[in-house]
């Protein structure tokens, strides 16, 4: 497994463009994104 630090770097800008063209909100894209990453952490520890 990737560690999730590399995936989160990799993916943190591709992730946060989609949802900032879906909410046209810096601060609720972020939020989101981070949200994001949290529930993929969350969800394969619990694996």
């Amino acid at each position: 497994m990737q560690d999730m630090e590399q995936i989160y770097e990799q993916y943190f800008e591709t992730v946060y463009k989609y949802l900032f063209c879906l909410t046209h909100n810096s601060d609720i894209s972020e939020e989101l994104t981070q949200e994001t990453f949290y529930k993929a952490v969350k969800k394969n520890l619990n694996y």
